[in-house]
């Protein structure tokens, strides 16, 4: 592979498996979108967007597919389906050498899963919604089914995503997840100075992945430390800027 030194490789990859997560760097498009922006419905030049595609392709030596993302629980098997349309979708499952699960994200929380003896991988786009709803389930179980292992045989890792310094969130995050807006813990929502006469709470989102890979049996987790919205120099962010590119977070199998 021939990444750029900015892009981040998961640490303890399991052997037979090709992951990163793309940041800012080593793409072509102009501001604000610059430079290594994959989104290609964020108002940025088509041809600056799949040439930054086919850059991520080259580096990996492996074929990403994109799904259009609507923060649900749909997963698409890359396996089965027709990959020259992107699949509505926001989990994708492969056993499939050198195509990658392929998941954009400028603040939701990108999740790599990757199954026991290189035997299958998964990515899910987790924003708090399609957290709720059950999309870490729904990944780990399609890839369960189809590698014949058990969720406490996966290994799981977090990307880059908004942080517990800055998701501000209303009461209908939390009862999203179950918590009590009088009695939330504080650890997964903080109760913080509201704008408005509205209460609000920062949301660890990363924590409350954590605990649902945890009510899995998952215990091979890692990643998970990076806030999108502070580092402004690597990462894209919506909620910071509103008009920004999106990054990609991918795994493979390694033919």
């Amino acid at each position: 592979m021939n990444l750029h030194a900015d892009w981040i490789v998961p640490e303890h990859l399991p052997p037979g498996v090709g992951a990163v997560v793309t940041t800012r760097a080593g793409g072509r498009s102009a501001p604000p979108w610059d430079t290594m922006n994959v989104g290609n419905a964020v108002g940025d030049d088509p041809q600056a967007v799949a040439d930054n595609r086919r850059r991520l392709a080259a580096a990996i030596q492996a074929r990403p597919v994109f799904m259009r993302q609507v923060h649900g629980v749909s997963v698409a098997d890359l396996d089965a389906a027709e990959t020259a349309v992107e699949p509505q979708a926001d989990a994708a499952v492969c056993r499939t050498p050198d195509v990658a699960c392929a998941v954009q994200v400028a603040d939701c929380l990108p999740v790599l899963f990757a199954a026991p003896a290189a035997r299958g991988v998964a990515a899910a786009h987790a924003g708090w919604r399609g957290l709720a709803a059950g999309v870490i389930e729904a990944a780990a179980g399609a890839l369960c089914e189809r590698a014949g292992c058990a969720p406490r045989d996966l290994w799981v890792w977090l990307g880059p995503c908004i942080g517990p310094t800055r998701f501000e969130v209303g009461r209908d995050v939390l009862e999203a997840f179950g918590a009590d807006p009088r009695r939330p813990d504080a650890a997964r929502f903080r109760a913080t100075q509201a704008s408005s006469d509205a209460p609000k709470w920062l949301a660890n989102l990363p924590l409350l992945a954590r605990d649902r890979l945890g009510g899995l049996g998952v215990s091979q987790v890692g990643g998970g430390r990076w806030c999108t919205v502070l580092d402004r120099s690597r990462f894209f962010s919506f909620r910071r800027d509103r008009v920004t590119g999106r990054m990609v977070a991918a795994i493979w199998l390694r033919s």
